[in-house]
């Protein structure tokens, strides 16, 4: 037998740990810290754009904001809120006791941190990227964009290895992991988009990794590979973004599919309508998200041919997305329906989603996409996607698990304001702007004159952000209340609901299962309610379960990488304070030198007795 584990302090625990569960809670505090800060961003640039010929932000300043609000929102607020519910649920669903490497998920985690951090170093030498959040060339080169977009380039490259090595570990987990007959067919459908998201992160994040390489390149050691003049092409840049950048929307909304097919059913008080078809279409959207990229290109010049099947081929995916959308509704159609926080946003999902789907049809048509293009009809457009799609879903996710997460309520008053405040604030912010792009208001500028028909729209989407962010603190309010008085939850399954994550007890424990579960159907833990005794019958004796130790060295390789590229960085400022190599070099040399004693330190993990097991058992069911 290994050894007991010993008792740490309680900051040492969180930093060295390697449970699913406490990444999970981590990586939610991260994503909502950065969701705050993008957040208020979005708030400033819609002050600015109140009123006609507003002095509220220079354009300069402006242009950063808008860089660094799209960069944040999308690689440092919705990824890693999704990786949080990924974390804890994914092992909880398929009855595994944690993931397939515990210690590679801690590393993801903390190198998605330094990541983040590199990039929001930016604020403090100079000024953020500027080139907007697609950073295309020639805006991003040398030439045009100061040390701000060399904080981008490595920023995103460091945190791009925390999101793909998380994305393995979430594969490796869902294929190998699963409890006895817990088949394919039978994973909850969060788990299924889940594992075909993290299969486009790891086709998706190599294209945009080697982009950002090519980048790092022409602007830190002269090479030419985006500059016209001298043999490069700019074209070529938006290529490589974009074969990242579309996969990327569906590595976001599949997962926040997930959640509103676990949301729904649970309160719907029906299993999912279509599960197969769901699965399938599921995949569909998957294979199809890498074949329709050049959309984002239609008006740089490729041709008709081109623009025409990429345009056939985007109109597509409208329809695997439609069979989900009326599998929801078929969901919802005849069950018994529980209008809680989670399900007004879950519900209020399927509607606003597809409205978002629907000027993507639009948008699609390359003929007409002349008009739109570069228009807040586009701004309008994937703000329906991300905000109408993957928030909502975010926060449906929010109320359901936050039970299980933090074994007690959030408040149900407080939340259904909140969702009120938010979903009306949101379609006033950005109903108006399709009318605003299909009046001809153009897109990133960040002042306007008046009197040509823009005022009041403008107005009236700046008024709908002061109600989103009334809403947000409204979710810290409740939070907060929800901690000293929320109501506790000490059963299993406060929801009555279907999948095993409801199975455990309440506050779950380290090793999750004390017995590995035998799965016996689709929504497993709804079946034993039905046929068994409500249970989950054990797929093994009690005896000592085997955990893995936590490590300080997944902190100290992300610390290293934030030096290297920091120090990669310093190679274009003006008079650095030391050698920039020895920052690089030394950096790369602590990522090795913990990677070192990581391969050559034995750590076997330890084992929970029997004993502590069997006590575990008897306070808490299974």
């Amino acid at each position: 037998m290994a050894a007991q584990k010993q008792e740490k302090s309680v900051i040492w625990d969180w930093l060295t740990t390697v449970d699913h569960k406490k990444l999970g809670i981590m990586y939610l505090i991260a994503g909502a810290l950065f969701f705050v800060k993008a957040g208020v961003m979005a708030l400033f640039m819609r002050i600015q754009l109140m009123y006609p010929e507003m002095n509220f932000l220079s354009g300069q300043t402006f242009n950063e904001f808008i860089t660094m609000h799209g960069t944040i929102m999308l690689f440092l607020a919705a990824t890693p809120l999704l990786f949080a519910f990924m974390n804890y649920v994914i092992p909880l669903q398929i009855g595994a006791r944690d993931v397939a490497f515990p210690f590679v998920n801690a590393l993801g985690f903390w190198i998605f941190l330094s990541g983040g951090l590199l990039l929001s170093m930016s604020w403090f030498f100079g000024g953020g990227p500027d080139a907007g959040w697609t950073a295309y060339v020639p805006l991003s080169s040398r030439d045009y964009a100061g040390l701000g977009l060399d904080f981008y380039v490595l920023g995103l490259q460091v945190s791009g290895i925390g999101t793909l090595v998380s994305a393995i570990n979430f594969l490796v987990t869902i294929i190998n992991m699963r409890a006895p007959g817990m088949t394919m067919m039978r994973l909850p459908l969060f788990v299924w988009s889940s594992f075909i998201s993290s299969t486009l992160i790891l086709f998706a994040f190599t294209p945009l990794a080697a982009g950002l390489a090519l980048l790092m390149f022409d602007r830190i050691f002269d090479a030419q590979f985006f500059i016209p003049n001298m043999g490069g092409n700019v074209v070529l840049w938006q290529h490589i973004f974009w074969i990242f950048g579309h996969p990327e929307v569906y590595i976001l909304v599949l997962p926040a599919f997930g959640i509103i097919s676990e949301v729904i059913p649970a309160f719907s008080r029906k299993r999912l309508f279509g599960y197969t078809a769901m699965v399938f279409a599921t995949m569909i959207i998957a294979f199809l998200g890498f074949m329709v990229w050049a959309h984002h290109m239609f008006t740089v010049g490729m041709g008709p041919v081109a623009n025409s099947i990429f345009a056939i081929a985007t109109m597509t995916i409208a329809v695997p997305t439609g069979i989900k959308i009326f599998n929801w509704l078929f969901t919802m159609w005849g069950g018994k329906i529980t209008f809680n926080t989670a399900m007004l946003f879950a519900s209020s999902f399927v509607p606003t989603f597809v409205l978002g789907g629907v000027t993507g049809v639009m948008l699609a048509m390359a003929p007409v996409d002349y008009l739109y293009h570069d228009t807040y009809f586009v701004v309008a457009h994937f703000h329906y996607i991300i905000v109408g799609g993957i928030v909502l879903a975010l926060f449906a996710g929010l109320f359901y698990w936050y039970p299980k997460m933090f074994g007690h309520m959030l408040n149900e008053t407080l939340g259904k304001l909140f969702f009120w405040v938010f979903y009306i604030g949101f379609h006033l912010t950005f109903f108006v702007q399709h009318l605003l792009g299909l009046m001809g208001m153009p897109r990133r500028v960040y002042t306007y004159l008046g009197d040509q028909g823009l005022d009041t729209f403008n107005f009236i989407s700046t008024i709908g952000t002061f109600f989103m962010s009334a809403a947000v603190i409204l979710l810290v309010i409740n939070v907060i209340y929800s901690a000293f008085k929320g109501e506790r939850v000490t059963v299993a399954d406060p929801w009555d609901a279907r999948t095993l994550e409801w199975a455990v007890p309440t506050p779950v424990p380290e090793y999750n299962f004390a017995q590995t579960p035998q799965v016996r159907s689709l929504d497993p833990l709804f079946y034993e309610k039905i046929h068994g005794d409500g249970n989950m019958k054990p797929a093994e004796p009690v005896q000592p379960i085997h955990m893995p130790n936590g490590s300080i060295l997944p902190l100290i390789i992300s610390v290293g990488l934030f030096f290297a590229g920091f120090g990669m960085i310093m190679l274009n400022m003006e008079n650095p304070i030391i050698n920039p190599w020895i920052v690089a070099v030394g950096g790369l040399a602590i990522t090795f030198g913990a990677m070192f004693v990581r391969s050559v330190k034995e750590d076997h993990g330890y084992y929970v007795p029997v004993e502590q097991v069997k006590a575990d058992l008897k306070k808490g069911g299974n």
